[in-house]
């Protein structure tokens, strides 16, 4: 866990997010991890999605991926998926993690680190 004095600030999280292709996601995902915006993403299956956009009904399949990151992160991870994402507004929405197992929480916040950190 990250350092006792950033604990009440810095919690990790999930980043929620749609992406329009398997391969849109991939590019998103590999971008965030290269750059340790995120620990690591979950890439799901295709999904239908059914939607109110441009003054009416509309559906599509899309891909989920869940991202996993601290709180400190998320304002940057979501600027970057939104340079890399195709759609006009895409959905990125974030999730606390209220806990887990400790060592894989403490994994998130090792491999999301600056180099200024001392977590």
């Amino acid at each position: 866990m990250p350092d006792p004095d950033h604990a009440k600030n810095e919690r990790a999280q999930w980043l929620y997010v749609t992406a329009a292709s398997t391969d849109e996601a991939k590019t998103i995902a590999k971008a965030l991890v290269t750059e340790r915006l995120v620990a690591c993403a979950n890439i799901l299956g295709d999904i239908q999605s059914v939607y109110w956009w441009e003054g009416a009904v509309q559906e599509g399949t899309e891909v989920a991926m869940i991202l996993k990151t601290r709180k400190s992160r998320v304002k940057q991870a979501t600027r970057r998926i939104v340079e890399l994402h195709s759609y006009e507004c895409p959905c990125v929405v974030v999730l606390d993690i209220a806990d887990g197992h400790p060592d894989y929480l403490k994994w998130i916040f090792k491999e999301t680190q600056q180099h200024t950190d001392k977590s």
